[in-house]
């Protein structure tokens, strides 16, 4: 049986292994589903961490911190709608393409999110 603790560090987990692929990415024409794809997972684990997640089940200050980053960023930013519109049109444009890349990686980066994530999985 996977315990709590198990079930978010393998959320985290998998944040960090898609925030790594995003920065990987060479912007080459066809790269936005590509960034589409990481960023709805993100999104996606983000959102389950934000519901599902009960943070009197994971005792650390760490995880309370974290998770109102987490919903923080649900609030604040979205780049479905901006993908979306911006596909059939600069697909191809690989300055766009690097710049929507860049600003999702500034997102999940403000408020030190990500160090938040990975000083919590060490601490898990």
């Amino acid at each position: 049986m996977v315990t709590y603790v198990e079930y978010l560090k393998s959320i985290l987990n998998r944040i960090v292994e898609s925030y790594n692929t995003l920065e990987a990415i060479e912007d080459k024409p066809g790269d936005l589903k590509k960034i589409e794809k990481e960023m709805l997972k993100i999104n996606g684990f983000v959102r389950v961490i934000s519901n599902k997640i009960e943070t009197e089940k994971i005792p650390l200050a760490d995880f309370k911190i974290t998770k109102k980053k987490f919903a923080e960023y649900l609030v604040t930013y979205s780049f479905e709608k901006e993908i979306e519109t911006m596909a059939p049109l600069y697909s191809n444009d690989v300055n766009r393409i690097k710049n929507m890349r860049l600003k999702i990686l500034e997102s999940l980066k403000n408020n030190n999110m990500m160090n938040n994530i990975q000083e919590l999985l060490e601490r898990l």
